[in-house]
Order: C-alpha cells, then structure tokens, then sequence
C-alpha cells in the first residue's frame, strides 16, 4: 500500500496528539507537518506537497476554508476538515473537501475517512497518467501548463448518524427505499441509512447516471449486468455485485434507453 503523505492541522495540541496516535496505528501513514494556524498550513502545504490535510475549520490567522483557498490549485492535496461544528458541512463542501469529520469521532470513522482518501488520490494519479498519455499520442494539442480548468464537483451530501458524508456517485450502486428513509447500497459493501425520500435522492442523482427501475428502488446504470426474465414476461435488474431488483413494466423503457445509449 502506498504511503499517505500526512499534515495535521489543529490549533489544538490535545486534538493534534490524539490524531495523531489514531493515525499512527496506520504504517502506511507518514506524518510530515504538524502546523497550528492557517499561515503556517499553508506554508507546509506548499513546502511538503503531502497527499492529505487534516484540517481543523477554526484556526488562528486564517480558518481553514481560507487556507484552501489561499493553495494554488496544483498544490492542493486530499483535504478532510476536523470540527466540533457541523454547520461548516456546506461550505466544507464546495471547496470539494475529501470527508468531514465531526469531533469526537472514533477510529473506525477515521479509518473509513484515510480509504476515502485513498480512493480519492487514486483517481487524481489515474486522470494524471490518462492526460500524459493524452499528450503523447500523435495530433493531439498539447495542453498548456499555465491554465487549468476546474473541474465541476458531482458529489452529494449525507447525513449518518450525525456525521456528514460526501459521496462520489460512483461509489453508489443502489439506493431502496425504507418507510421515511433510504438505504445507499455502496460499491465498499458498505450500507449508509439516510433520513429522505426516494424522489428526492433520485432527483440527486438522475444527471449521474441512475435510474428508478421500481417504485422502491434507483440503480447506477453502470452497475448493471444483465435483465435476467422472470416469471409472467417480467424482468430483473441484476447488478454486477449480483443483486437483483424487480423491473416495473411501466420503468422498462427508462433502463432500456440508457443501456441502449451505453452510459
């Protein structure tokens, strides 16, 4: 497993040493900068180039979302915001931070936040070596080092049991529907019960690719395997971690498009 490049940022020294035991359980975690004000973030940021902050919200000098903002983008790691309140969950958001963690979390929330992490400097390192190739093959226009274009988030939001998840929707396989809530089936295995409607969650992620396929369920398109007939003309969806979800008639025609369309 490759090793996470690792700044703690806390104004707090009792907040900075317990992360840092929690984190130090992990071998494959290398601390580099410890700071306890957003200046000196931002300097081991741009010094150490780690792959992930840990990074308090309230801090001397400048708060963390400052201190995001004040990296340039080619300098940005992995960020996870560390806080006591939760009501920066929003704003922790659209400067598309990795995970929120609400203080005092537990080992098995941390440990949930560093695989997130993982995944996340995964994906970059790939779109990286996707753009070199890019840029070797013959004809193609070289890009020019100097402009960099955002790119959009597409990650929603959940509440858990009084924490707030980010959720890139290809994590997501299905989501069900259970009385006044919903259950999010995740690629990990992991189950995430959500206090909302089916409607709205699939309103959330209609533009991503998924699809109702009955009244009580919503799939990724993309983790479809086949539709296996049933009994009486019917079908049903199988998913490629082997579930299977009865299809409507009435919905047939919304899968049918999208697979026909590849998405």
């Amino acid at each position: 497993m490759s090793t996470l490049r690792t700044i703690i940022a806390d104004d707090e020294p009792l907040a900075r040493d317990r992360l840092r035991a929690m984190l130090r359980r992990d071998p494959s975690i290398e601390i580099v900068a410890e700071c306890g004000s957003g200046p000196d973030t931002i300097t081991a940021v741009r010094r150490e180039k780690p792959d992930v902050v840990f990074l308090d919200v309230q801090m001397p000098g400048c708060d963390g979302l400052q201190v995001v903002s004040g990296l340039d983008r080619g300098d940005q790691p992995a960020v996870v915001f560390v806080t006591a309140h939760e009501t920066f969950a929003v704003e922790a958001f659209a400067v598309e931070a990795v995970d929120f963690l609400l203080k005092p979390f537990d080992l098995d929330r941390l440990e949930h936040a560093v695989r997130r992490v993982r995944e996340h400097v995964r994906h970059k390192h790939d779109d990286r070596a996707d753009r070199s190739a890019a840029s070797r093959e013959p004809g193609m226009p070289q890009p020019s080092p100097a402009v960099e274009t955002p790119r959009p988030t597409d990650r929603i939001t959940v509440r858990v049991d009084g924490r707030v998840v980010f959720l890139e929707p290809t994590e997501i396989v299905w989501v069900e529907a259970a009385d006044n809530y919903v259950v999010v089936h995740l690629r990990s295995g992991e189950r995430l019960i959500v206090r909302e409607t089916l409607s709205s969650f699939e309103e959330r992620l209609c533009a991503a690719g998924f699809t109702r396929v009955n009244r009580s369920a919503v799939v990724n398109v993309r983790q479809v395997r086949e539709l296996q007939p049933t009994l009486h003309g019917d079908y049903a969806v199988v998913l490629r971690n082997g579930t299977k979800i009865p299809l409507s008639r009435n919905l047939r025609s919304r899968i049918d498009h999208f697979m026909s369309s590849g998405r």
